[in-house]
Formats: C-alpha cells, structure tokens, sequence
C-alpha cells in the first residue's frame, strides 16, 4: 500500500465503513452523512470513467457543496489529479490555468446519479503522481502552478499527527479556507481521516462573522484560522466563548503575541499552535506550540514559526549559499518530502527557486529567518517582494504587471504592502502621473485578479523618488502611508 493510500484513502474509507450515519460535513446549515459523502463518490467516479477524454489532469470548479470534497476524493481514487478554478476568478484567468495545464474536462457541480458503491479498487497510481496543482501570483502575470504530488500530501499527513494534534470522530472540525488556499486541504482531510465532522464557511459570507457563529453555536472543537481573522473579532472577545475548542491552528500570517494572549481569554480551553508553511512546502513546515505562561519566543511582536516538522529539513543560508552562525539571519530553505517537485512547465522559475546542498534538494523560501534557543525559528520578514494578504500569498510584480498593461507600458507602477491601523496587510499601488480618477484603473484591475489582490489604495506621484542607486525610493513611498 503506498503513502498516499495509508493516509488519505483508506482512512477515508474506514471513516465512511465506521461511521456512515456520522456527519461528514456541515455546509451552509445543512448536516451530510458520511454515506452521502460516499454516494457522491461513487457516482463522480462513474462519470470520471465515462469521460470521453481520459485525462490525468481535471479542472475543478469550486463550490461551497458536498459534489466538490467528493469530487476531490473521487478523482484521486480514479489515479487523477486536479486544478482548482474559482467562478469567481476573471475567465481570461481561468483560460490561462487551463490553457497552461491542457486540461479540458472540468468538473462543475457534478450531479451524477448514484449507482453502485465505488470506494475501493483504486487506480494505479505513483507516489510521484500529482494531487493537485494550485495556480499562485506570478510576476510575469502569468500565474504560476504549484505542483503538488501523492507523497508530499502523505508525507504532510504524517507529519501533521506527529505533532500531537489528536482528532476524534467526536470532534467538530471547521473548514474556512477558500478551496484556492492549500490551508483548506489540511482543514477538511484531518476530518474525514478520523472520521470528525467539518464545518465549512459559504462563499459569500462574511468569514470571521460566519465563523465566529460556527464556534459558539456548533460547538467547534478544531479549526485553523488565520490571525487576520481574530483582529476582526478581538472586539468581541469579552462577549465570545470559545471555550469549546480544544485546539487551535493559527496560519498563513504572521501571529501577533498580544493577539493570541487576547485570543486566550475566550479559548479558555485550547491549545493554540502557529504553523508556518509556503505553498512550496506542501501546506506547513514548520509549527510552534504556544503556552498560556506568557513565556512564548517572539521576535518584534510575531511569535515564532518554531521547529521543522516531521518531514522538513530546515536550513538558514547567507546570500552567497552559506550556512548561518548562530543567531544571524538568512534566508531560510526547506527540504525533504513535502516539498514540490517544481513549477509546471517553469524551467526558469524552478532553476532559481530550487538548490542542490550536499545532495539534498532545496526551496528557497524567500523569508528572513534566524535560529532562537531550542532550535526555533524565528521569522523576520520577506526577502523579496511578496506579500500575505487574507492569508494569500501575492507577488506584487503580478499587480504592477497589470496596472502597466493599463497604461499600455507608459506609466511606471510600484506596488507596495503596508500595515493598516488593525495590523492588516493592505497594497497600494504608486502611479507615476499627475492625479486622476482612478475608477477605471480599479476596473481593469477587476478584471483582471482575485479580489485578494486588488489594491486598496491609488496615490499618483508627478515623479517617484529615487534612492542612491537610481532605483525608485520604495521606503520614501512607503512612508507617505503613514
């Protein structure tokens, strides 16, 4: 039996054999049973197999519905992978993911009926074969594929329980990640492994609202959030009782101490852990168990990303490839099953992004890093020039890409990410010209990227400044959002 069976779809599977009139998931107010999970299984796999074109890579429409986990489950039993699309997203977007990957069959809403259970007797598949692909900003504007294999998200499953997360078919599990954001594949599948139960948040919700009834009204036992989401809610905290979960995953952003000792006023009974990870990486690499002694490594506020998981050499180098001493910065890279064999079809992309170091393959991570004491990792900032935004990584060569093509390459652009007075990351976007109405800028934009992306602010500079090095003065625009 390979990895990818023993942690994914034979648990799966006993779940659904143990505890089918369990609830498998909770959508939209709606409760689903585990033999309802497995009967739209079974009958996605059937259409998967009647397909007139036998692709090993599917495009997913994604849909807040229990045909869409199902369709995820139904497609890597068949041996397949998949390619998440939003509706939401522009359709030229949605063309170039599909275009860049030739994928024509896309599963939308799948209403396949029910014949026979087909659970077992999966396809024959490499530990090598991918999952899925998540398709992630690209400077270029192209957006760039993550490929994500069978043995990094089995490798990711071990190392998840090896840290001590305990799940039960007794909890209650919640689910608020956009099925675009790698987050969501570990929020639903720690769930139906063990047989629990997850509670998911409808698209169109406002999430920290929706999630905060979840908690208090569901009595939600597990979750992963990302910090963003508590600085919604820390106004609410004195009235908010959490005290149902036992354990707590904060991620995708950097964790504020004094958000988590707030956090712990209404989670009087959890277990709060920050988990740090690039998509790269294969969801997390790194985690940090906090304590409510007060006692947590922090650095600038931001608690530490903590150790390696189970599954993850971590290594910090200088910029010429060298290890670091002591408590020195560098970069810090990631090796070992989890991480990606690489960017689809990217050559150029993969020869910078990836190293060989005594013979063991690297990733660049891009984050400022140093070892505290315990050989903790502390997080410092981004190398380069990305940004987290709701929990989305953004490369902001993506947004000025777009703004130029706006202005048919006349007008310099400068992206840049910014703190907002509740310590939310927020992008502005610089123009070179004389002020004018920005409605129609904001517009294209539209058209052109998720709403995660688009900028909050357009300022307009008659000239940008300039440093020492004749390169525009990035801090000196930076400073006029203060």
């Amino acid at each position: 039996m390979s990895d990818f069976e023993q942690y994914i779809l034979k648990p799966v599977r006993n779940s659904i054999a143990q505890y089918p009139e369990r609830n498998a998931f909770y959508i939209d107010g709606v409760s689903y049973t585990y033999r309802q999970l497995a009967e739209r299984i079974s009958a996605i796999r059937g259409m998967i197999r009647s397909a007139e074109k036998n692709e090993k890579i599917w495009g997913l429409a994604l849909h807040d519905d229990l045909n869409t986990y199902a369709s995820i489950f139904a497609l890597w039993m068949e041996g397949k992978s998949y390619v998440p699309l939003h509706p939401s997203w522009p359709a030229d977007r949605i063309e170039s993911i599909k275009t860049q990957v030739g994928c024509s069959n896309v599963l939308d809403a799948c209403n396949a009926p029910y014949t026979d259970d087909l659970l077992d007797d999966w396809a024959a598949a490499s530990e090598d074969d991918l999952a899925y692909i998540l398709f992630t900003s690209g400077s270029t504007g192209v957006p760039k594929g993550v490929q994500i294999t069978r043995r990094n998200i089995a490798a990711f499953m071990d190392s998840f329980w090896k840290t001590g997360i305990d799940i039960t078919p007794e909890d209650r599990c919640m689910q608020v990640f956009d099925l675009t954001f790698d987050v969501s594949v570990q929020s639903y599948l720690v769930a139906l492994t063990r047989g629990a139960c997850a509670y998911t948040v409808p698209y169109g919700q406002v999430k920290y609202l929706y999630a905060a009834s979840l908690i208090q009204e569901q009595h939600i036992t597990f979750g992963a959030m990302a910090p963003s989401m508590l600085t919604y809610l820390r106004p609410y905290f004195d009235e908010f009782d959490a005290s149902s979960m036992k354990a707590c995953i904060l991620t995708a952003e950097a964790c504020p101490v004094d958000l988590m000792e707030a956090w712990y006023s209404c989670a009087k009974n959890t277990e709060i852990y920050d988990f740090y990870g690039p998509t790269e990486a294969t969801i997390y690499c790194t985690y940090y168990k906090l304590t409510r002694r007060g006692d947590n490594l922090s650095l600038n506020g931001i608690i530490s990303i903590g150790k390696p998981l189970a599954n993850v050499q971590a290594i910090i180098i200088r910029e010429d490839g060298s290890l670091v001493d002591g408590q020195e910065k560098g970069e810090l890279c990631v090796a070992g099953d989890q991480v990606t064999p690489g960017y689809w079809m990217n050559d150029e992309k993969n020869a910078s992004s990836f190293f060989i170091r005594d013979g063991v393959r690297y990733y660049h991570t891009g984050d400022l890093c140093y070892w505290e004491k315990d050989e903790n990792i502390m997080y410092s900032g981004r190398i380069d020039q990305q940004a987290k935004i709701q929990g989305f990584r953004v490369e902001l060569g993506e947004i000025e890409h777009h703004a130029r093509m706006f202005y048919n390459n006349n007008r310099r652009v400068i992206a840049i990410a910014f703190q907002n007075p509740q310590n939310l990351t927020e992008i502005a976007l610089f123009v070179e010209a004389q002020q004018e109405d920005a409605k129609s800028l904001f517009e294209y934009l539209r058209s052109k990227m998720p709403h995660y992306m688009i900028p909050t602010r357009i300022l307009y500079e008659s000239a940008f400044p300039l440093n020492k090095s004749e390169k525009v003065d990035r801090n000196a625009l930076k400073e006029k959002l203060k």
